[in-house]
């Protein structure tokens, strides 16, 4: 029922002007939010962390507060419906026309779930990839750990997020490199680095 009324109402509002979307991936760690933070600072986008929404929605009391919680503890996907319906609400709250949707799509079914319900409501310009080894995602994820608060910012978790990322994500960032809709940056440097190469994708 909420997704068909957030559907219908993100048909009429923005019918006129259908929005733009690029998604990033990368593994946790490769820096997808600090180069995010840069684009929305210097054209503009709206940055819509699918694991911020999901943390966001476990932290408010949702009835799917405990669902939420079981798979970032376990490191695992949840449910596309879910993650869908929490990023158009989004979406529909900001008024805007062009997204960042960081660490989305995470899989197979998230690729189907998302074609399914926003297919015909926003465009997808292309995925933007960035490459990083796993010993840097490791060391870059237990720094961030110290002060980010977050459940999932240790050893363990990491591993099993690590895994999920490489038997589950890997395949939709090759698919997009099928279709010509894959933009790969290097996350290893530096992020003024990184994003000087970023923004030529934007420019």
């Amino acid at each position: 029922m909420l997704v068909r009324g957030f559907s219908r109402l993100l048909s009429s509002a923005m019918a006129a002007v259908k929005p733009s979307v690029v998604f990033v991936l990368g593994g946790p760690g490769a820096g997808k939010g600090t180069q995010c933070s840069r684009i929305v600072e210097e054209f503009g986008y709206v940055h819509l962390s699918a694991g911020d929404l999901l943390r966001a929605e476990r932290a408010s009391g949702s009835p799917d507060g405990d669902l939420i919680e079981g798979h970032i503890q376990a490191g695992s996907i949840v449910p596309v419906e879910i993650t869908v319906r929490l990023l158009e609400k989004a979406m529909i709250a900001s008024g805007k026309e062009n997204f960042l949707i960081d660490g989305f799509p995470r899989n197979e079914d998230n690729l189907a779930g998302w074609h399914n319900c926003m297919g015909e409501k926003a465009a997808v310009k292309f995925c933007l990839f960035f490459e990083c080894p796993e010993e840097l995602c490791v060391q870059r994820a237990m720094e961030r750990g110290k002060s980010s608060g977050r459940s999932d910012d240790n050893p363990e978790v990491f591993k099993k997020r690590y895994q999920t990322y490489v038997q589950s994500t890997m395949p939709i960032i090759q698919k997009f490199g099928a279709k010509d809709k894959l933009k790969s940056i290097s996350g290893v440097p530096g992020p003024d680095e990184v994003y000087a190469e970023v923004r030529k994708l934007f420019s």
